[in-house]
């Protein structure tokens, strides 16, 4: 993927932006939703989402296995959750969930933003190793499959509480 690359998913979910804030931005939870993440823990003395706090995040698919360290960028509250995962040091690939009221509940969108070209090896790790000949279009369906798992959740869960 060349930088510029964008990716974008949304759902609606009956739950307030504060509660889907929450459980997105707490980054131990992706695992039960991502088709590809596995888990996630805070790391350097982070506790939860601020601005700065990084976290490791493991991931899979078919046979490969990869961990990253994001940086969060932005920690708003019932508004958007946005962090950075890097290569060698230089900021690769932003990701952004947004919180939007609206009458029967939130609109969640995920996204992405690819700030510099995927290197090489990557693109063969996609297409060969992974099976993957459209990374954008496989990440997309990803965001979607996250989305649903997380709506499924967090909407069963309020139920539960009711």
């Amino acid at each position: 993927m060349k930088a510029g690359t964008r990716g974008l998913a949304l759902t609606e979910v009956c739950a307030s932006p504060s509660q889907l804030y929450d459980a997105v931005s707490d980054v131990r939870r992706m695992g039960e939703w991502s088709p590809e993440c596995q888990r996630c823990e805070w790391i350097d003395g982070a506790v939860g989402p601020a601005v700065g706090a990084r976290f490791k995040g493991r991931n899979r698919r078919g046979i490969i296995r990869w961990s990253t360290t994001p940086r969060v960028l932005v920690a708003d509250a019932g508004q958007e959750f946005t962090f950075v995962t890097d290569h060698r040091g230089r900021d690769m690939t932003k990701w952004t969930y947004r919180f939007d009221p609206v009458v029967n509940g939130t609109t969640v969108t995920e996204s992405f933003e690819m700030l510099r070209d995927m290197p090489w090896y990557y693109r063969f790790a996609d297409r060969y190793l992974m099976g993957v000949k459209d990374r954008t279009a496989d990440l997309v369906s990803n965001m979607e499959a996250t989305l649903q798992r997380m709506k499924t959740a967090t909407e069963e869960d309020l139920d539960r509480s009711r």
